[in-house]
């Protein structure tokens, strides 16, 4: 008897202690931080851009596969390029001229800039999770359709990194997508 009685104590006890203070309901605020952190700095389902970018040189940056598909450092410049005009557009400041052709958010990439590129976009996903951090929430619900798409956009482009580089042999699986 003593022993079912310790038994249901320790049970007790166990279910007690596993019974800890619910994580906050999420916020608006919230979910786009984590979207913006997911496809900058924090690898969660997927690898982050940070990640998918890191430990390449400037000639890895540049090869493709010779079918027509972009480079890494194409599609980075592209994720830079829209990321850039969406922060302009959220300062207030105008954007970069586009020409129209969404060609050239790919083409236009210098190998010789390729440090300074992954740079660029660690900043620029910085700025925009500041953005979000101290937006009001009425320029939050505005914006939010946007800062969504971002990471969407972000997410696709960086699934098409890992791939390039997987082709190109210069993915370390332990970073994650084996």
């Amino acid at each position: 008897m003593k022993r079912i009685v310790l038994a249901f104590a320790i049970a007790f006890a166990l279910q007690a202690g596993a019974q800890q203070k619910p994580a906050p309901t999420p916020t608006l605020r919230s979910v786009l931080l984590d979207e913006l952190h997911n496809t900058h700095d924090k690898s969660n389902w997927f690898v982050c851009g940070n990640v998918a970018l890191a430990n390449l040189t400037p000639q890895q940056a540049s090869w493709s596969d010779g079918k027509g598909n972009h480079s890494v450092g194409q599609l980075a410049y592209h994720i830079v390029f829209w990321n850039k005009q969406s922060l302009a557009k959220f300062r207030g400041e105008t954007p970069e001229k586009f020409s129209g052709k969404n060609d050239d958010t790919f083409t236009n990439f210098d190998a010789k800039q390729w440090s300074d590129l992954v740079h660029q976009f660690d900043q620029e996903m910085t700025d925009l999770e500041k953005i979000v951090e101290n937006a009001s929430d009425d320029q939050l619900a505005k914006m939010a359709p946007t800062v969504a798409n971002i990471s969407l956009h972000n997410a696709y482009h960086i699934g098409e990194i890992v791939m390039v580089r997987k082709e190109q042999g210069a993915w370390d699986a332990s970073k994650g997508v084996n």
